[in-house]
């Protein structure tokens, strides 16, 4: 700063001062590098309309992009134990949190919502890549469980777009034993007869993958993701041979059988609403849900009154 500067009134230097640039207001696709208007971005859903390239979506534009008029209710997640371990690598894990927190403006990496598809009410999982990869912790762990006792208690088809690195090494072996609990979770929907529809995204890797992601009634995916439980950079090494061309991805998953279809973006939402329509009238109580938990209360709440569903940023 100048003596000029020290000097000049306020408004003077308003006058001169460097007007900023947002800076998002122009994103880089990762895939073929074109610089993309944001307003333009969102509008195609995060998809590059040169590549097709799948960008990752955080929650709400997720629960919009499915729900009718992006009407839905969110739910509240339990609240658990922080850094039980009292982790600490480069940073302490509770720094990690609070980062991650202000990063994307959420508890955890799991989101659980209510609304209707198509006028069929479903309760619907978001797993945000955003907050520390999507890992598998304690909270995510409560969070799916949460949804699929939601689902149950409504009697409505749940929902679950997955994404993760894996389980979060903060904490341990608490974060190994979410996967049988999930799986315990799944098992709880399944002997209810409720569908469970799981979207696999980029990425979906680690213990999710060997846990509730690949146990759903359908497994739709995303273009490119990549779905594994390995990495391929750990499977080369570890083999000492190169992989397939393409390895690892939705494409590749779907010719050998280990995903149902690979939908764009730009139909999920009319062929989840294809697969669920199909799979509720397949059930008796699909036909007549139960009215007093349609859009209701949450959970837990004693009045089985229905209250008005929130509404999250419609367009």
């Amino acid at each position: 700063m100048n003596w000029l500067s020290k000097i000049s009134p306020p408004k003077i230097k308003k006058m001169f001062s460097k007007r900023e640039m947002p800076e998002n207001l122009w994103e880089k696709c990762r895939e073929c590098g074109e610089m993309i208007f944001h307003r333009d971005l969102q509008a195609a859903r995060f998809v590059c309309p040169s590549c097709d390239y799948h960008m990752r979506l955080d929650p709400k534009s997720r629960f919009e992009s499915i729900f009718d008029d992006g009407v839905y209710q969110e739910i509240d997640l339990p609240e658990v134990v922080q850094d039980p371990l009292k982790f600490r690598d480069e940073k302490r894990y509770t720094d990690r949190l609070k980062a991650a927190r202000a990063k994307t403006g959420r508890k955890d990496a799991m989101s659980v919502a209510l609304g209707k598809l198509t006028g069929i009410d479903v309760v619907m999982l978001v797993q945000s890549f955003d907050f520390m990869g999507g890992s598998l912790g304690m909270a995510a762990g409560e969070g799916f469980v949460a949804a699929a006792e939601e689902a149950v208690a409504r009697k409505q088809p749940l929902i679950a777009f997955t994404a993760a690195g894996g389980a979060r090494m903060q904490e341990g072996i608490l974060s190994l034993m979410q996967m049988p609990r999930t799986t315990v979770a799944v098992e709880m929907l399944k002997d209810a007869g409720l569908p469970y529809i799981v979207v696999l995204t980029d990425p979906t890797t680690g213990g999710v993958t060997a846990s509730y992601a690949m146990l759903g009634d359908i497994h739709l995916a995303e273009p490119g993701a990549l779905i594994g439980f390995a990495g391929p950079r750990v499977i080369e090494q570890t083999i000492r041979e190169k992989l397939p061309e393409g390895f690892q991805r939705s494409e590749y998953l779907l010719d050998h059988g280990m995903v149902d279809m690979v939908v764009h973006r730009h139909e999920m939402r009319s062929t989840l609403a294809r697969i669920v329509r199909l799979l509720v009238n397949k059930n008796t109580w699909g036909a007549q849900p139960d009215p007093s938990r349609t859009l209701g209360p949450p959970k837990g709440e004693a009045d089985s009154n229905e209250s008005e569903v929130a509404t999250e940023g419609a367009a």
